[in-house]
């Protein structure tokens, strides 16, 4: 498999988004915009060249829009391989790539964020451990900070703060849903959990982080998508209408 590199000139023209593949979707235009705007930030976004799920998405950790101190480390946004493409050494190609690149520019190592086991839109820990990589924070109610440090006197990376409390006492009240146009998921979803919460007559507030200084100060590690209720966590995972449903009827709507 050849890898391709995105790039403003070839950004309209590339499959980029998942199994999305109409170019007008909503959720296509809000990642590649999200994307242009980070391309100049040291954002690296490498696929297969191929139509589907097989790519790695990272960037210098000081641009991520995740809350961590890991200055001088590549932060590694997204490693998805999928479908046909699994169990071909893709993953190997794409991360030996991400090490490759960033040894070049002088980083310190990678960081990653993962889980305790294996959640839907988290990097796998086991893959990541059989890849040398080591467990250095977590923060409730599952999150691991995961790195490869490509030198022993590297500092370690960490969570920020923020994310270290287990309940908020100053969200708003009802449900609080954080999120980012990183995934392109969000776009379709979002507006579709609002009006589902509005209908019930639940309070339902959506933060959405427009920068990276706002993500590195988020209450969550997963600042893509996470929702709580009277300031409680309660999933970072992107939810369907099913699973809203459930959520909204275990809370009284």
């Amino acid at each position: 498999m050849e890898l391709v590199r995105i790039t403003p000139e070839n950004l309209d023209k590339e499959h980029i988004c998942c199994a999305i593949s109409n170019n007008k979707d909503c959720q296509v235009t809000s990642k590649k915009a999200w994307l242009k705007e980070r391309l100049d930030e040291g954002l690296v976004f490498l696929k297969g060249d191929v139509r589907g799920k097989c790519f790695i998405e990272y960037i210098p950790a000081e641009h991520a829009w995740a809350p961590v101190d890991a200055d001088g480390y590549m932060y590694i946004d997204c490693l998805w391989v999928s479908g046909q493409f699994k169990g071909q050494g893709n993953s190997n190609l794409l991360l030996e790539e991400c090490i490759r690149d960033s040894k070049a520019k002088g980083k310190k190592g990678l960081v990653v964020l993962s889980s305790k086991k294996k959640l839907g839109f988290l990097s796998d820990p086991k893959y990541l451990k059989y890849k040398g990589f080591e467990t250095v924070d977590m923060a409730p109610p599952y999150f691991e900070l995961m790195y490869l440090p490509f030198g022993k006197k590297a500092e370690k990376p960490r969570f920020k703060p923020s994310v270290k409390d287990t309940v908020h006492t100053d969200m708003p009240g009802g449900f609080a849903l954080y999120y980012s146009n990183q995934c392109p998921f969000t776009a379709k979803y979002v507006p579709i959990l609002e009006e589902m919460a509005k209908t019930r007559g639940a309070e339902f507030h959506t933060i959405r982080f427009e920068s990276a200084e706002q993500a590195q100060s988020a209450p969550s590690p997963f600042t893509i998508f996470t929702l709580f209720c009277n300031g409680e966590f309660i999933t970072h995972e992107i939810l369907s209408e099913k699973k809203f449903e459930k959520i909204l009827a275990d809370n009284g709507f």
